[in-house]
């Protein structure tokens, strides 16, 4: 019995350790500009889809140590999962139609977060199966928060990523009309974390240049480079991997100034 000692007095140990570290995640929610398209069931990541890539399916690797040291007062944690819940197509409508929303309520813990990011889809009036008024558009998002909060989870909403167009005198314009305002407008109104990544992929893709960013951030290229696109690709909402990373560092970026304030 005396022997055993030392192994139980080990486990105690490690056991004690292990409960101190604390786990958290992040829940991502909205649209194709965010999904992780190698999760989409029944496809062929590699020949189906490669090389679009949602910002989303780039983030897990941001979640470092370090980063996390600098987040502390938005998620303090020692690790975080990035649990990619965004999927092409859907408005804040139909993301809460479909049970997407529910899912993710249901999971939610006291210290997670959910970065929401929708309006691509939102302010399309020709497809009327996903199409949201702007006032819609609000009323979901404050859904989306308040049920955040009711779980003890953080919300942080997100103005929509920008689309490679219109370009004006060098520089990248805003291409979603009311739709950027109102998200803020909620954000304000309930006192929710912010990033106005509209603005901040705008400045960046500037900064960057049209023809760079055209050529290396979304789908554009030419034909017999990717099984999936054997003709060829000319996207100017989707990216390819560098842009898709190029987004998750300015969200990155965004939390970390939240973390300061």
């Amino acid at each position: 019995m005396k022997k055993c000692l030392p192994i139980l007095l080990v486990l105690l140990v490690i056991s004690a350790f292990s409960q101190k570290e604390k786990i958290k995640k992040i829940y991502l929610i909205g649209d194709s500009t965010m999904a992780d398209y190698s999760l989409y069931e029944g496809e062929d990541y590699q020949k189906d889809r490669y090389p679009l890539m949602g910002w989303g399916q780039v983030f897990q690797p941001f979640m470092t140590k370090e980063n996390l040291k600098s987040l502390k007062g938005v998620v303090d944690a020692d690790s975080v999962i990035v649990d990619d819940r965004a999927r092409g197509g859907r408005s804040t409508r139909t993301f809460f139609e479909e049970g997407r929303w529910s899912a993710v309520y249901k999971e939610l813990n006291p210290g997670d977060l959910v970065i929401m990011q929708f309006g691509h889809n939102d302010a399309a009036k020709e497809k009327t199966e996903r199409y949201v008024t702007v006032e819609g558009y609000k009323e979901y998002i404050r859904l989306f928060v308040n049920q955040t909060r009711e779980k003890g989870a953080t919300p942080i909403v997100l103005t929509p990523v920008a689309r490679n167009y219109p370009w004006k005198d060098g520089n990248l314009e805003n291409v979603h009309g009311e739709y950027d305002a109102a998200a803020k407008e909620v954000a304000e109104e309930l006192g929710a974390l912010m990033i106005d990544l509209n603005q901040l992929s705008m400045d960046f893709f500037s900064e960057k240049g049209q023809e760079y960013v055209t050529e290396n951030y979304f789908m554009n290229f030419g034909p017999g480079l990717y099984k999936a696109y054997p003709d060829g690709q000319k996207d100017n909402t989707h990216f390819q991997p560098a842009g898709a990373k190029a987004v998750a560092e300015l969200v990155l970026d965004g939390m970390k100034e939240l973390a300061i304030k």
